[in-house]
């Protein structure tokens, strides 16, 4: 259900987000999009390798269960309820991984030679995983709504939902014959995630201070190319962003049991 205006709060950073579309109606439409990009039989995305494979799912269910038990601990369980949490390993050399809302989780092969272990995949699905309990799509979406103009936010909120939705998630996403391409996030937003990201991998048992290490090998993976990896695009500088980590190191370090 799409609002006229509304702001909500992201769990534990406790953030105020712009909110002028529900993430429910995202959700029906990344659900869609997802099965629609993983069964495509030109395409044929979904990684063979049965190890690999399993390990992206152990980690994400490990993140996504922890997560889970924060939410629901600290009445966010609401914003939740309606998550099927699904994690696939993508084939492609792209250095890229991604979260839909509703917890739809794609992670390419070509990020497996900078994650290395357990450690940077749970890095790199903390703060993928984060994106989509932030809402970050939805507050993507509520932006575009915004800089269209008020009357035009009124016009869609009282026109086809369903239409609407379909066309956000095409706007974010590019679902289509390329795939799904996420829209570059704001460096806020990836900051944030960043952020939770570490909390989140900590609640699931991973050592976040291996954040920094992955972080690290990611800007040594991108500084002798002309245009960054996909993962990188438009996000804040290497430096900014370890720096940023390290700060953030303590709070996170309180969510982590060995």
């Amino acid at each position: 259900m799409l609002a006229i205006a509304s702001c909500s709060t992201v769990p534990l950073t406790g953030r105020n987000r712009l909110s002028l579309i529900d993430d429910s109606a995202l959700q029906q439409q990344a659900a869609i999009g997802y099965a629609q990009f993983l069964s495509d039989p030109k395409t044929k995305v979904v990684s063979s390798n049965a190890t690999e494979t399993q390990r992206v799912k152990r980690i994400g269910a490990n993140i996504s269960n922890a997560v889970t038990r924060y939410m629901n601990a600290n009445g966010y369980g609401e914003q939740i309820k309606n998550y099927r949490w699904e994690f696939n390993l993508i084939e492609s050399p792209e250095i890229n991984a991604w979260c839909m809302p509703g917890g739809k989780v794609a992670v390419y092969t070509g990020i497996l030679k900078v994650t290395k272990d357990d450690a940077g995949l749970a890095t790199v699905m903390g703060h993928e995983i984060a994106h989509a309990i932030a809402q970050h799509s939805a507050e993507r979406a509520s932006q575009i709504m915004a800089a269209q103009g008020v009357g035009a936010v009124v016009g869609i909120a009282a026109g086809n939902e369903s239409q609407t939705t379909q066309a956000v998630i095409n706007q974010l996403y590019g679902i289509g014959a390329q795939g799904l391409v996420i829209l570059p996030n704001s460096r806020k937003q990836e900051l944030e995630a960043d952020k939770m990201g570490l909390a989140f991998m900590a609640m699931a048992g991973y050592n976040p201070q291996n954040a920094v290490a992955f972080w690290q090998r990611m800007a040594e993976a991108s500084k002798d190319t002309a245009k960054p990896p996909v993962f990188l695009s438009t996000h804040p500088t290497d430096e900014a962003r370890i720096a940023q980590i390290q700060k953030d190191m303590p709070e996170a370090m309180k969510y982590y049991k060995k």
